[in-house]
């Protein structure tokens, strides 16, 4: 069968170098025998690798082009366990019979922010992710405070996962290539099983003080508190968000908490 023709819609860029696809299907031994599911396996340039590492593998893949190639060149696959969904649409609660997962694979670099909050909904069934994405996404999830790539997907994300920049990878190395660098992260569960503070408050402070990272926090709090309010008198208030560590988030939200109470 015949090469999948990729689609720019669906942010498709094929993975040709099959060192690299060996090293990222080589991130599940961090998980010993677990089942993984992957995302966007396209023409089965990783699958292949994940499908000799001992443990149940399955592929969610939205293009009904891939799906027929991956059905006729796989075999060893099996169509039981090639679901033709949109995985941003899926349950994933009882994809492996209701136990933990790995999730891993070559993310459509248009929704790979998408598909990590997704995940963030069933983090309780998913400690392991790894794979590749776009290099400043990887920056992202991986920054720490102070420096510039540190944001809003950062601290969500580690909030309840440690993330690991593993390497980057070159554009020449797809079909077609993409006009950005690559990146591999790992990201593991952390011990954090509950917030000490109301989480979509947390979201809220966040999002409203990067959205204006450039100024001090004061100016983003007082339009949640009001401009009367004590608070605003914390030390925290003269740093600016890029500053702030994601347990001082946290310990914020709860002075917020109390103040709104």
């Amino acid at each position: 069968m015949k090469a999948v023709t990729a689609k720019k819609r669906l942010g498709q860029h094929f993975l040709t170098d099959l060192s690299i696809a060996r090293d990222i299907a080589d991130t599940v031994d961090v998980c010993p025998g677990m089942p993984v599911l992957e995302v966007g396996p396209g023409m089965g340039v990783l699958t292949q690798f994940l499908l000799k590492k001992e443990r149940p593998v399955k592929v969610v893949e939205i293009d009904e082009e891939s799906v027929s190639y991956l059905c006729h060149n796989l075999p060893e696959l099996g169509e039981e366990n090639i679901i033709p969904d949109d995985f941003l649409k899926m349950h994933l609660d009882r994809l492996f019979g209701g136990e933990p997962f790995m999730l891993i694979g070559n993310y459509p670099y248009n929704i790979s922010s998408q598909i990590f909050f997704k995940m963030l909904d069933y983090k309780e069934f998913i400690p392991y992710c790894s794979g590749m994405i776009q290099k400043e996404v990887g920056e992202r999830l991986a920054a720490k405070p102070g420096s510039k790539a540190y944001g809003i997907l950062s601290i969500l994300i580690q909030l309840w996962y440690d993330v690991e920049y593993l390497f980057t990878v070159h554009e020449n190395v797809f079909s077609p290539p993409p006009k950005v660098k690559s990146a591999v992260v790992l990201m593991k569960r952390n011990v954090r099983q509950e917030l000490e503070c109301n989480e979509d408050l947390l979201k809220k402070i966040v999002k409203s003080t990067f959205n204006q990272r450039r100024k001090k926090m004061r100016n983003s709090i007082q339009q949640i508190v009001g401009k009367d309010s004590p608070l605003l008198q914390d030390p925290i208030m003269d740093m600016r968000p890029e500053q702030i560590s994601i347990e001082e988030f946290i310990e914020l939200t709860t002075k917020v908490e109390r103040e709104l109470a």
